[in-house]
């Protein structure tokens, strides 16, 4: 597998996230080679991207339909005469395929798969790579606005597969529908959060809120704001429901925090979102090493405004990202907090001032100097090494230099001096 490159630190996990809970989404099935032919996708499906209207009225519908960066509107959507992606969202049907071919698409608008046109449980609709290609999107023609995001996921029952999405000038993917899978994707150099998942609008009633989503396997990076304090990698904030889970993925070198799970008091509490076999590293500072004071530059920040979530984070780590590891953020509720390693961020690793979170078998290490002691007000017993002025035992585990990789089932592995972690 290709280890992406490694960060020379003395204090890098080496390990593999693998035991995972839960079920893994499966990759879609390649063309069948028959271009008519119907395609039932896996049973996570893809999230389905909605429609831009763009005067296709001929072209049929279909249940596969591929896509290119050559496509025309009116084409009929085959291997040899391939559509345009808003052409495809307008007329796949429910459950349908659509596969894009590798290369550069360079829509200068938002790319919106509308409300009700959803998938269903036992067949979500796809939007996927084609088997063996790399298509990016890549939205630079936009300028950076709240209203330029660059897909916008607003249907339920879809699934999103190996896609590239970037220089959005807002979110790179904003998912607003519920019971949807992004998996394999990558959303970097978007100037807002990469992916994130909130309210369709603000008439949307709490009981609406985006939930149930599954975010697999995924990566985001150097995704930063002109004011540099609100683009993380992946958030979860101020307005989403239930369920919603963030597996196997990877957040690194964007201008503000890796995950972030903010609440506020004009819209409430949030539903309990669960984060785990993850990794969150050197976020607050970008690949080309621009840092922006005004960034809360949290590994995992999991409240505000003192509203109490009980989010559930469990088996993932926090690397010399620059304020904490994994912090609370003014959350006073009852968190899970379970398993997780921090090394080296800047302030400190685990910070949990108040609340009544449950620790058990966390693992925090310093081999950089620096940093403060961690603070876990709750409930914590002798599983937990938490630093307090000297490494634990597990901490030689995690010295050497970071390396990670997706596994071809998906799952994130990790390594620290090349040897593999399992938090």
């Amino acid at each position: 597998m290709h280890i992406r490159p490694a960060i020379a630190c003395a204090g890098l996990l080496t390990g593999a996230l693998v035991a995972l809970t839960g079920t893994t989404a499966q990759a879609v099935d390649g063309p069948t080679g028959a271009r008519t032919v119907g395609l039932t996708p896996a049973a996570d499906g893809l999230p389905g991207l909605g429609h831009l209207d763009a005067g296709v009225a001929t072209a049929a519908a279909g249940s596969v339909l591929y896509v290119s960066p050559n496509g025309t509107d009116g084409a009929a959507g085959t291997e040899s005469a391939p559509t345009t992606l808003t052409s495809a969202i307008s007329r796949i049907t429910s459950g349908g395929t659509i596969y894009l071919r590798g290369g550069t698409y360079r829509p200068s608008a938002t790319v919106t798969i509308p409300a009700g046109r959803d998938g269903t449980s036992a067949a979500r609709t796809t939007l996927a790579a084609y088997p063996g290609e790399k298509p990016v999107l890549d939205f630079a023609a936009q300028t950076e606005s709240p209203s330029n995001r660059g897909i916008q996921l607003f249907a339920n029952y879809w699934r999103l597969y190996g896609l590239t999405v970037q220089h959005a000038g807002d979110n790179g993917i904003y998912v607003g529908g519920s019971n949807n899978v992004v998996e394999r994707v990558v959303t970097a150099y978007n100037r807002d959060t990469g992916l994130q998942l909130g309210r369709i609008a603000s008439s949307t009633p709490s009981s609406q809120w985006p939930a149930n989503n599954l975010i697999i396997s995924s990566e985001s990076h150097d995704n930063a704001d002109s004011d540099g304090e609100d683009a993380d990698g992946f958030a979860a904030k101020l307005t989403t429901g239930t369920g919603n889970v963030f597996r196997y993925d990877v957040s690194h070198h964007n201008i503000d925090d890796g995950w972030d799970l903010y609440t506020k008091t004009d819209t409430g509490a949030i539903g309990p979102v669960t984060i785990e076999y993850s990794l969150s590293y050197n976020n607050g500072t970008l690949s080309d090493g621009t840092v922006n004071t005004n960034g809360d530059r949290n590994g995992y920040k999991l409240g505000g405004d003192d509203i109490p979530v009980n989010h559930v984070v469990q088996h993932s780590i926090a690397y010399k990202n620059g304020h904490h590891g994994f912090t609370y953020n003014s959350n006073p509720g009852t968190m899970t907090i379970s398993g997780n390693v921090g090394v080296d961020n800047a302030e400190r690793n685990f910070s949990f001032d108040k609340g009544t979170s449950v620790f058990r078998g966390n693992t925090s290490c310093r081999f950089a100097g620096g940093g403060s002691n961690d603070k876990t007000v709750g409930s914590a017993d002798s599983s937990n090494q938490f630093w307090t002025g000297s490494n634990g035992s597990r901490c030689s585990s995690y010295a050497g230099a970071l390396g990670w990789s997706f596994a071809s089932d998906g799952r994130l592995a990790v390594t620290f001096g090349g040897s593999v972690v399992n938090p």
